[in-house]
């Protein structure tokens, strides 16, 4: 059976009635035909243009149309083919140190290599650097003595770059590697963390192996923290002492920054660093920072490479009612608990909208998928193609992606999870105080205060119609006789949304690159069909204490989505050895090129 043809491209009215037709019909058929015949060839000379005798330049501006307002006809662009909505930049190879990088490639395929880098992350995963929410200070919390095993270990089993790079230590535990450049160049950070999510003992039982085992089976290897993120800090170790193996001098100055409470609050380990790095080289003085984020996700056969280029804010509020007590046999129409409900009930009654903008990070996501992923539904693809500059597309391109996946109503908006409530001492007496914490992760687009006032609009009428007195956030807002209600920031961990990082040229254009080159020239991924798209963090990493130190702060993790065998901060989490290896030849790439390259 022939396949059915498009509406567009089907003959219409009867052939044996031509006496029939008049000169308008003849020429709308004519029409009709040219312009599915064009169709046709548009679609061909996309595909194999570079095989057909049309020269280079043609091809690429015949390309370079479709990318733009022909962008929904076409489907997919191929990774190749530059697009104005989601822009590209070449695989970038090391030049000036093209054998040196060369010979590490071959360096880092042998199983040599390999075995060496299982053993040191297995090493440092068997040291179980714990931090936990509730830690005191250094010095007088014992639980941060084990980061010093950890630091023999990182000694033991990288003695050159312990004699090569100036060592230092801060809050004790921090660690800031200096590797001085020759040149007066802007130095940049190369981050990490020490330490781990704790490992809850009833969960043990059911882990394959020993979360501190550091086992290696020949495929992964188990543990806690051999996801997030010993194996990051290892790899960009292993670069580096693979580098000075072959007498590599930086021209541009390398920090390398580990703390050592990224899991908890990050006050300890980063918060120290960050201001140690600021007072030593200054407000602003680095050329970027690169720390653990987004990874790898193959998408019919194209790899996205997703850093983060923000972060979402962080807000938790405490909302505490208080009331007179009393015997439970003489109660009032409502408890501090049952109050504290209706309180709780008007939160989740009242959503934050959604908002995809054509400023933020999300939508910039959108466009790169919609313009490379093959996957990518086609309805939506030209739907988000209009969205660019169409307002009616853009709302409507907002409904569907909030249709279609959970994970868009967390990347649109401001999002809000009661996870604790508190209230009562025994059964028979009126609880004289109740409260409950309302996580808030709060989109790019707002900010601390707007949520906060938010909350306070919200909670206001309330509080009036129950004649409590509402406090927020350190002032008085309504004076009530019943009892009185407090909202405040719970722990005081506040914390705005992040800088967007710019994606122009520049140290874009430089993470870009190295990343293409280090599947161009791995033999065993090999390929060009790379795309890199800038992406939102909906959770926060270290780099929230380092905004002072410079504007391009990227969040990205070299390994694919499948690397992990069941994710982070769970049971059973395990990274894929093979990846391992992938890793340091794409820190080696990026610190080779940050050295030589003039895109900064």
């Amino acid at each position: 059976m022939a396949p059915a043809q498009s509406d567009l491209c089907r003959p219409t009215g009867r052939t044996s009635s031509k006496q029939h037709e008049s000169g308008w019909s003849r020429l709308l058929f004519a029409f009709r035909v040219l312009l599915c015949s064009l169709v046709i060839i548009a679609l061909v000379l996309y595909k194999f243009c570079d095989f057909a005798f049309l020269p280079r330049p043609i091809c690429r501006l015949f390309r370079l149309w479709l990318a733009g307002p022909c962008n929904g006809l076409a489907g997919s662009l191929s990774p190749g083919v530059n697009s104005t909505t989601c822009p590209q930049w070449t695989a970038l190879h090391p030049t000036k140190h093209r054998g040196l990088s060369e010979d590490l490639d071959v360096a880092y395929s042998s199983e040599d290599f390999k075995q060496r880098a299982i053993q040191i992350l297995g090493e440092a995963v068997r040291v179980p650097t714990e931090s936990y929410d509730d830690n005191g200070p250094v010095g007088e919390d014992s639980r941060w003595d084990t980061f010093a095993e950890l630091h023999r270990v990182l000694e033991a089993s990288f003695p050159r770059v312990y004699e090569s790079l100036n060592v230092t230590k801060v809050n004790t535990y921090g660690l800031v590697f200096h590797w001085q450049g020759s040149s007066t160049a802007k130095p940049y950070i190369l981050a990490a963390h020490q330490d781990v999510v704790p490992v809850e003992g009833q969960t043990v039982k059911d882990w394959k192996h020993d979360p501190y085992s550091g086992y290696y089976d020949g495929t992964w290897i188990w543990g806690r923290g051999t996801c997030d993120d010993k194996s990051d800090l290892i790899q960009q170790l292993l670069a580096i002492d693979s580098l000075l193996k072959q007498d590599f001098s930086p021209a541009r100055t390398l920090i390398l920054s580990y703390g050592f409470d990224e899991e908890s609050k990050g006050i300890e380990g980063a918060g120290h660093l960050a201001r140690y790095l600021e007072e030593t080289y200054g407000r602003d003085s680095f050329a970027l920072l690169l720390d653990e984020g987004g990874h790898y996700t193959d998408m019919g056969g194209i790899v996205f490479a997703a850093p983060s280029t923000s972060e979402k804010g962080y807000l938790d509020v405490e909302i505490t009612l208080s009331t007179l007590g009393g015997h439970s046999s003489v109660p009032p129409s409502h408890t501090s608990i049952g109050l504290l409900s209706r309180f709780i009930a008007a939160v989740e009654d009242n959503p934050h909208q959604a908002s995809l903008s054509r400023t933020g990070t999300p939508f910039a996501t959108t466009q790169c998928l919609a313009t490379y992923s093959p996957l990518y539904p086609d309805d939506l693809r030209r739907l988000a193609r209009q969205a660019v500059t169409n307002d009616a597309a853009l709302k409507v391109l907002q409904e569907r992606l909030l249709a279609s996946d959970p994970l868009y109503k967390a990347m649109l908006g401001t999002t809000q999870a009661v996870d604790l409530v508190e209230g009562g001492v025994k059964v028979n007496a009126l609880p004289e105080r109740a409260s409950a914490v309302i996580n808030h992760r709060i989109a790019e687009h707002s900010s601390v205060g707007e949520l906060q006032q938010h909350m306070i609009d919200l909670l206001t009428p309330l509080a009036a119609k129950y004649d409590l007195a509402l406090v927020a956030f350190g002032s008085n807002v309504t004076y009530g006789s019943a009892g009185q209600v407090v909202l405040s920031d719970f722990l005081g961990t506040a914390l705005e949304p992040s800088p967007v990082t710019p994606t122009e040229h520049g140290p874009w254009a430089l993470l870009q690159g190295s990343i293409k080159a280090t599947f161009e020239s791995s033999p065993t991924r090999n390929s060009s069909k790379v795309v890199v798209i800038p992406s939102l963090s909906i959770g926060n990493t270290d780099t929230r204490f380092y905004w002072n130190l410079t504007k391009h702060i990227f969040r990205f993790s070299p390994s694919f989505d499948t690397d992990s065998f069941n994710g982070a901060h769970t049971i059973n989490e395990a990274f894929r050895t093979d990846s391992l290896n992938e890793g340091v030849r794409f820190y080696t790439k990026f610190i080779l090129n940050m050295d030589e390259s003039d895109l900064l």
